[in-house]
C-alpha cells in the first residue's frame, strides 16, 4: 500500500510570506512598514483643501503584501505615530488635529483599504494574478475617496466635496493602482526565480 501525503498548507499569498515568520520577524515587518508609510507621506503635490500623496500606494502595497490583519495593524500604527505627534502624515505633518480636519476622512479610511486590499489579496488578488491586482489596488483607491468624500461633505458641503475631494484624484488613483500592481507582479516574479537548477543533460 503506497503512503500519500497531502498538505493541506495554502501557498503564501504574498512573497512576503508573514504568515509562516516568527513574531519578532512580524514586529520588524510592521516597524518597517510604517516607515515606509511615512516616507510615502512626504511625496506630495499641495492642494486645497486635501493634498496628492503617494499615501495610498503605499497604503494598498502594505495591505496587499502584509495581509488584511498585518496591513491594517501597521496602517493603524502609522496613524497613531502621527497622532502623537511624530512628523509623518503628508507633508511630515502631525498632530490630532489632522483626523478632525479636512482629512480626517481619508486618514480613517486607511486601516478598511488596507485590510479590503490585503483580504482580496488572500484570495488571489494579488502579485500572481496581475488584473486582479490592480482591480483590488482600484478598490482601495476608490473606498478612499468615497469615505474621505464623504467626510470631507460633511465639512463642507457634497458638490464642493466632489468637486475638490473626489475628481481630482481619479487619475492618480488609476495610475497609483497600475504602479502597486506592477510592484506586486515584480514581488512575485523575483520570489518565482528558482534558485536552484539542475544542469541540463
Amino acid at each position: 500500500m503506497t503512503n500519500i501525503a497531502v498538505s493541506t498548507r495554502k501557498p503564501s499569498f504574498s512573497p512576503l510570506r508573514l504568515d509562516g515568520r516568527s513574531v519578532t520577524w512580524k514586529a520588524g515587518a510592521v516597524i518597517l512598514g510604517s516607515l515606509f508609510l511615512a516616507l510615502s507621506s512626504y511625496i506630495e503635490v499641495p492642494m486645497a483643501p486635501v493634498p496628492v500623496t503617494m499615501q495610498t500606494f503605499a497604503v494598498t502595497l502594505v495591505g496587499a503584501l502584509y495581509g488584511w490583519r498585518f496591513g491594517a495593524l501597521t496602517i493603524a500604527a502609522w496613524l497613531v505615530e502621527g497622532a502623537v505627534g511624530f512628523p509623518v502624515l503628508a507633508g511630515g505633518a502631525a498632530g490630532v488635529q489632522h483626523f478632525v480636519g479636512p482629512t480626517g476622512g481619508y486618514l480613517f479610511s486607511f486601516p478598511i483599504v488596507g485590510a479590503v486590499v490585503g483580504w482580496l489579496a488572500e484570495r488571489g488578488w494579488n502579485g500572481n494574478r496581475v488584473m486582479l491586482a490592480f482591480a483590488a489596488m482600484l478598490i482601495g483607491n476608490l473606498l478612499c475617496l468615497v469615505l474621505g468624500t464623504a467626510w470631507l461633505a460633511v465639512m463642507i458641503g457634497a458638490e464642493k466635496a466632489i468637486t475638490f475631494g473626489f475628481l481630482p484624484f481619479i487619475v492618480g488613483g488609476l495610475l497609483k493602482s497600475a504602479l502597486g500592481a506592477a510592484t506586486l507582479k515584480l514581488f512575485s516574479t523575483y520570489r518565482a526565480e528558482p534558485r536552484d537548477r539542475s544542469p541540463e543533460a
